[in-house]
């Protein structure tokens, strides 16, 4: 395989694998000691390597990677799964579920907050009485 001889950035190999959205949020990632190989930081233009372990925080979860292919583009999610091995260990797993669960979203619960235009009329109204 002639692919596997060219050297692939880390920053697009986990963007190509869709562990991010977007390229410079994988970048990004990097720069804030976010990926990890063999407990030390690496840089975004870090070369990937076949057998190379990761490991990445995302805003979802954390994962513990073993890269088994390389992939230069993004692709569906059923090709880029064949391109890596999760082996994070299911303790990390269980820690990453409790914390998504109270997660933010960033919406605002309904009724909570700013009064609606009733409200507000209403408060109006209290407030004017002599």
């Amino acid at each position: 395989m002639q692919q596997q001889k060219e050297k692939l950035r880390i920053d697009k190999y986990l963007w190509a694998i869709r562990l991010f959205k977007t390229r410079s949020q994988a970048a990004d990632a990097c720069d804030h000691g976010k990926v990890k190989m063999e407990g030390v930081s690496v840089k975004p233009a870090r070369a990937v390597g076949i057998g190379d372990v990761y490991e990445v925080k995302t805003e979802a979860r954390k994962w513990v990677i073993e890269v088994t292919g390389l992939m230069q583009s993004r692709g569906p999610y059923s090709e880029a799964i064949k391109h890596y091995k999760d082996i994070t260990p299911p303790e990390a797993l269980d820690a990453v579920q409790f914390q998504a669960s109270s997660f933010h979203t960033g919406k605002r619960l309904s009724k909570v907050g700013r009064p609606t235009k009733k409200e507000r009329r209403d408060l109006d109204g209290f407030m004017d009485i002599p």
